[in-house]
Formats: C-alpha cells, sequence, structure tokens
C-alpha cells in the first residue's frame, strides 16, 4: 500500500489495463460498472486505478488493486478511454 501511495499518477487506455491483467469485461448490467457509468454520464471523476505491475516473461498478468469496474465503465464509454493510474 506505501508503494501505490507514493506512487505518481499515469494514466492507461482501458483496453491495455484490461489487455494485461487478462481479466474479462464486466457487462454494463454489472451493479458497479453500472453505478460508475451513471457517474460518467453526469460528468463526475473517477477515482484513480490502483495497479501492481506483472512480469510478462514469468507469466504474472498485471494486477487491477482497486477499479476493476471502473476500468470496465470506462472501456463501454470508449476503449481508448485514458484513465488515471496508480502503478507499483
Amino acid at each position: 500500500m506505501a508503494a501505490l501511495r507514493a506512487a505518481g499518477p499515469t494514466t492507461f487506455k482501458a483496453k491495455d489495463i484490461l489487455r494485461a491483467s487478462a481479466l474479462a469485461l464486466l457487462p454494463i448490467d454489472n451493479p458497479h460498472v453500472a453505478l460508475d457509468l451513471s457517474k460518467i454520464r453526469a460528468g463526475k471523476a473517477l477515482s484513480p486505478i490502483l495497479l501492481v505491475r506483472g512480469e510478462l516473461t514469468a507469466g504474472i498478468v498485471l494486477q487491477i488493486a482497486d477499479g476493476y469496474h471502473r476500468v470496465c465503465a470506462s472501456y463501454h464509454t470508449d476503449e481508448n478511454t485514458d484513465i488515471p493510474c496508480r502503478l507499483t
């Protein structure tokens, strides 16, 4: 947690985060995704996503420590959305 707090802000595209994490896209009828979609439509900013770097050569995928549903909502809005993140 200390490393995530100390990490500087960065951005990644929604499609790249999902690909690197090897997670499936949650549907728009998922309650958490639907809530975040309503926030996006209302023009409210979403909290940054917390990411833990994987290791491709070791077969360890990127971990979304917090914000999976926010990534999915952003993807449904536009897969090329730049999402604010903290990466460690």
